[in-house]
C-alpha cells in the first residue's frame, strides 16, 4: 500500500509536457491548424476578428507571445505588411511561397495575398501547414496527416457547394462590389466579376474619383447590392450607395462580408469554413440566387 500511494505521489508530483505551442498570424491559419493538430499542438492567434492584418503593428503584449511560442507561421506575400520585418527575424514559417506561382494573381508587380478565399486553392496550402506542426509535434505526425487530410477534403466539399450555389445568381448580378480588392481569387473561382473601390490594400483612403467610377459601373450594369467588409471602415461604400443615387440608380447594401479576419466567436463566421459559408450566403441572397443545403460535412 505504501509503495502504491508512493508511486502515485511521484506521478503527481511529475511535469506533464506542455503542449507546443504554434502562433499563427491570421484566422484562417490558426483554424484548420488547429482541427489539424488537435490536442497535439496549442494553436494561437496573434491578429484576432475584426482586425486588419494589413494595417496591424505588433502591440508590447505580442512581442511576449513571439517569444513564448515554439513555432510561428504567417502567410506571407505581403499580408502582414507592418509585421512583415519581425516575423523574418523571429524565423515564422511562410506558407504563400507554398502556392503555385502561376495560381497567384498579381496586383501590379505584387502577388495578391487574399488566396484564403478560394477554398480549393487555400487547400493547397495545407501539406505546408502540417508539417509545421509535425515539426512541433513529431510523435503526432499520424493524427496531423490525418487532420489534414480531413481539412483537405471539407475545402473540397466547400468548394463545390459554393460554386453550385453562386451559380444561381442571375448572369448579369454577377457583380462583386466591395470596398477593397479582397476577392479577386473568390470571384475567379465562382464566375463573379469583381469590382472594388480600391486596391488589395487598405493602406490608403479611397480617393473620391475611385467611388464615382465604382458608382458609374454599379448603375451601367444595374448592380443591386455592394458590401462592406467587417474589417473596414463602412463609410466607402455608404459613400458609393450615394454616388450610384446621383446618378439615379438605386444600390442597396447587401450585408457585410469576412475579408481579411474571420467573425468573432458565435457569429457563424468564427472558423474559416465559416466564414466562407457566410460570405456565399449573404452575396447568393443580396444578388438574387437561391442558397443551396450545406453538406454536413463542410462546418466543422
Amino acid at each position: 500500500m505504501r509503495k502504491t500511494l508512493t508511486a502515485l505521489a511521484l506521478l503527481i508530483a511529475s511535469p506533464v509536457a506542455a503542449q507546443p505551442v504554434l502562433l499563427a498570424t491570421i484566422g484562417m491559419i490558426g483554424d484548420p491548424a488547429q482541427r489539424m493538430a488537435g490536442d497535439c499542438v496549442q494553436v494561437e492567434v496573434l491578429i484576432g476578428p475584426g482586425l486588419d492584418p494589413h494595417l496591424y503593428q505588433a502591440r508590447p503584449s505580442d512581442v511576449a507571445l513571439l517569444r513564448s511560442a515554439d513555432g510561428i507561421v504567417a502567410l506571407g506575400l505581403g499580408l502582414e505588411g507592418r509585421l512583415g520585418a519581425i516575423l523574418e527575424r523571429v524565423g515564422a514559417a511562410v506558407l504563400g511561397p507554398s502556392v503555385e506561382p502561376e495560381r497567384l494573381l498579381l496586383h501590379g508587380d505584387a502577388p495578391d495575398p487574399h488566396i484564403w478565399m478560394d477554398p480549393g486553392l487555400w487547400a493547397t496550402t495545407f501539406p505546408a501547414l502540417a508539417e509545421v506542426l509535425t515539426n512541433l509535434a513529431p510523435d503526432c505526425a499520424g493524427q496531423i496527416a490525418s487532420g489534414r487530410d480531413s481539412e483537405i477534403a471539407r475545402a473540397e466539399a466547400l468548394d463545390i457547394w459554393a460554386r453550385e450555389t453562386l451559380a444561381t445568381i442571375p448572369e448579369a448580378q454577377r457583380v462583386l462590389l466591395t470596398a477593397h480588392d479582397a476577392f479577386h481569387y473568390f470571384s475567379r473561382a465562382y464566375g463573379l466579376e469583381n469590382a472594388a473601390i480600391q486596391g488589395i490594400s487598405t493602406e490608403s483612403e479611397a480617393s473620391i474619383a475611385d467611388i464615382d467610377a465604382t458608382a458609374q459601373l454599379a448603375a451601367d450594369r444595374q448592380v443591386p447590392a455592394a458590401f462592406i467588409e467587417t474589417t473596414l471602415n463602412p463609410r466607402a461604400i455608404r459613400a458609393l450607395v450615394e454616388a450610384a443615387a446621383s446618378k439615379g440608380h438605386t444600390l442597396s447594401i447587401g450585408g457585410s462580408l469576412y475579408s481579411d479576419a474571420l467573425g468573432e466567436t458565435g457569429s457563424g463566421a468564427d472558423t474559416w469554413p465559416g466564414m466562407i459559408v457566410a460570405n456565399v450566403t449573404t452575396i447568393t441572397e443580396a444578388l438574387g440566387g437561391t442558397v443551396l443545403p450545406l453538406p454536413a460535412a463542410v462546418l466543422p
